[in-house]
């Protein structure tokens, strides 16, 4: 029977693949509720993210400015043979030609670079104007782990900062990454959706990376295609609305919250910030003059791209002056 099933294939090879064609969750290794909900939100784009879901990603590094510089670092990849050329949109990025074994990157045991899309990059110069005159800002890293964006704040500028996050376990992989980087800051293993692990002493920034869907970045996570459910967006946007509500009890007044995700889905980005922000009196967004991504509500959206960065949201929120 399988001899004659290849046999059939073989023989009618184009008109099969014709028919597979016209059903975009086959032809696009996608779920059909995903990708008509990213037809709704995208209507010029989901196809091609779809297809950027399909590739690998590109293998990304952030330069530890505290180390060496971009333009010193690219060149000592060159001398050990890797060819590598800097991101268009962060300062501190690189990406390879190809990927390759840590342990062949010059310095990365000694902390001179980490691996970390462009996209999760941004986060520090989102952050800049808020912290970069305020040396010994006191930060929020509310869901840290595993500690990429925890480690560029602090080789960026020179804060006192609390990472926080609900998995002990995962937790110990921030205390890894800036042990090896040469960086310190306060590691605590507590529920960010609620406030017994406060001492009421107000925070400066808060970054919210928040529990997302992960649709930004199936690239690197091709399971979240056959896990992820339709109700899981409508769960985590419920979680992601209480943990803005909590943390922001925490953020002094004239504070920034840096709310991010690593998602596609409307409902856990634009919408979420647009209600936030309703429900909220002493909350403005900031506009982000950038050049990427584009706009989104009060936001940015990036979208996954074949060799280039992740799927990404951001929104900077401003809490109103006492």
């Amino acid at each position: 029977m399988l001899n004659g099933c290849l046999r059939r294939f073989q023989r009618d090879t184009q008109a099969l693949q014709a028919q597979v064609d016209r059903d975009p969750s086959i032809a696009l290794l996608h779920p059909e509720w995903m990708l008509t909900r990213w037809r709704e939100a995208w209507p010029d784009d989901w196809r091609e993210l779809a297809e950027a879901n399909n590739q690998p990603g590109p293998m990304t590094l952030r330069v530890n400015r505290r180390h060496v510089d971009r333009e010193t670092y690219l060149a000592r990849l060159r001398d050990a043979g890797l060819a590598a050329y800097p991101t268009p949109y962060t300062p501190d990025g690189v990406t390879l030609n190809e990927a390759c074994d840590v342990r062949a990157l010059p310095g990365f045991s000694e902390g001179a670079v980490s691996v970390q899309d462009e996209a999760a990059q941004l986060t520090a110069p989102l952050l800049e104007p808020a912290l970069a005159t305020t040396p010994g800002a006191r930060v929020l890293d509310a869901c840290s782990a595993p500690g990429g964006k925890t480690a560029h704040l602090l080789e960026a500028f020179d804060l006192e900062l609390t990472a926080l996050d609900s998995d002990a376990e995962r937790l110990g992989r921030v205390d890894a990454t800036l042990a090896r980087l040469g960086l310190e800051a306060t590691t605590l293993a507590a529920d960010a959706s609620r406030l017994d692990w406060w001492d009421g002493q107000a925070f400066d920034s808060v970054l919210l990376d928040a529990p997302c869907s992960g649709t930004g970045v199936i690239r690197r996570h091709p399971d979240i295609k056959r896990l992820r459910r339709p109700n899981d967006i409508r769960e985590l946007a419920a979680l992601q609305a209480r943990l803005l509500d909590t943390l922001w009890t925490t953020l002094a007044p004239g504070g920034t919250l840096l709310y991010a995700t690593c998602s596609v889905m409307p409902e856990e980005n634009v919408d979420q910030i647009a209600t936030f922000l309703a429900r909220t009196p002493d909350a403005s967004a900031d506009e982000l003059d950038v050049d990427w991504g584009r706009p989104a509500g009060a936001g940015r959206q990036l979208l996954p791209r074949i060799d280039g960065h992740d799927g990404f949201f951001y929104a900077r929120l401003r809490k109103q002056s006492a």
